[in-house]
């Protein structure tokens, strides 16, 4: 890169936030500019979360994920602590309910060391019972660092310090083109607007995989929206937990399972279970994209994964009719939660990669064209690591 570029960055989510903040404060830039499609930014996967700080447990060792994570929670603690953003390291457990489960809690043990992760522990029932009096369980690894933010607060920041150093956020531009040439990139928006870049960062979340197509990446990975679905505990019920607890996850699934999150809110809450949602933006049950479905139906890979999980998907689609059993599948940890205890809580949407195949991406990706960088999938800890991803796009942009 012959001087300083200008740059746009594309989605104004956590990651697109913290990418542009970290651009802006480069002198490698002359110009940044957030272009997002909706009227603010973080209005997605950023804002409907359950705020928690991932501290490395899961992610096998040595994977983008394990890095990132654990670069990107020393990141997100220290800018917490200087903004005065609520950073509350309220610890979380991981429940096993039998023997099966325990082997894989020593499992996670093992990740958790290798990744580096401080103060984990296991415990026998007594000692959880110590920390979460009301939980149940053979075992259970308790993870002491872990912590809860407000996400969208943090993207909020992280705007605000881009504009200080320069950077503009356009709203309500919704990409439709783009256009390359060899020194720069054109990009149209849905109202016939064009602006001009020498280097464009895709963070688009939901509509990652159609973006990148439009600015001629290959078509996968492929976004299949999971919508997951929440409740919170009625105020007099908050004290069952103390902090987060979790179930031992599937292995064969990236999703988490069904668990009890504090907030920094004060709220408590439980899910998300894991059910195909039928519209990008399917918040709702009856938001249903015609179109949309009719592409998934078509693609062999998505039928061949629905195939192997129709088991999975049929449970999940129970406890998303059913309140009860909603509430049966953390009752097999808290014995007291009962359905009466829930009131419904705001979805959110999982944009879940997935390859060809119907193989779903587990870990961190992206892609480039020419002046174009993608991400393609940034699923959770995405927002753990949105600090460290940046500087590493930012750090790969600027070495041109």
């Amino acid at each position: 890169m012959s001087g300083p570029s200008n740059f746009a960055v594309v989605g104004g989510g956590i990651v697109g936030a913290a990418v542009a903040r970290a651009l802006a404060r480069s002198s490698d830039a002359a110009t940044v500019t957030v272009l997002e499609k909706e009227s603010e930014p973080a209005r997605h996967q950023t804002r409907r979360n359950s705020g928690v700080v991932h501290a490395g447990i899961y992610y096998p060792p040595g994977s983008a994920k394990a890095r990132f994570s654990r670069r990107g929670v020393g990141l997100l603690h220290a800018y917490c602590d200087e903004k005065g953003l609520t950073y509350d390291e309220c610890g979380k457990v991981i429940v096993a309910l039998d023997e099966t489960q325990r082997v894989r809690l020593d499992d996670l043990r093992e990740r958790a060391a290798a990744n580096g992760v401080p103060g984990v522990r296991m415990l026998d029932a007594d000692g959880l019972a110590e920390l979460e009096p009301h939980v149940r369980g053979v075992a259970g690894l308790h993870s002491p660092t872990t912590a809860i933010v407000d996400f969208a607060a943090i993207a909020t920041a992280l705007l605000a310090d881009a504009t200080d150093a320069g950077a503009t956020v356009r709203t309500g531009f919704e990409v439709t083109r783009f256009r390359q040439s060899d020194d720069e990139v054109r990009i149209t928006g849905a109202s016939g607007e064009t602006l001009a870049f020498d280097r464009v960062v895709v963070c688009a979340g939901l509509h990652s995989d159609r973006l990148a197509r439009l600015a001629g990446d290959d078509p996968f990975p492929r976004i299949v929206p999971f919508r997951g679905e929440f409740a919170l505990l009625r105020p007099e019920r908050r004290h069952l937990v103390n902090g987060l607890v979790y179930p031992v996850p599937d292995p064969r699934y990236p999703f988490l399972g069904v668990h009890l999150t504090k907030r920094v809110d004060g709220e408590v809450m439980v899910g998300p279970n894991a059910v195909l949602a039928l519209a990008r933006e399917g918040y709702r049950k009856r938001d249903i994209d015609p179109a949309e479905l009719i592409r998934l139906a078509r693609w062999h890979g998505f039928r061949r994964f629905a195939w192997s999980n129709r088991r999975t998907a049929v449970n999940e689609l129970y406890g998303s009719m059913s309140r009860r059993r909603f509430a049966a599948a953390a009752r097999q940890y808290l014995p007291a939660l009962t359905a009466d205890d829930l009131v419904p809580a705001p979805s959110g949407i999982r944009a879940q990669a997935m390859d060809a195949d119907g193989t779903l991406v587990d870990d961190f990706r992206s892609s480039r064209r020419g002046n174009v960088l993608c991400i393609r999938n940034a699923p959770s800890p995405a927002a753990t690591a949105c600090l460290a991803i940046a500087d590493d796009i930012t750090g790969e942009l600027l070495a041109d």
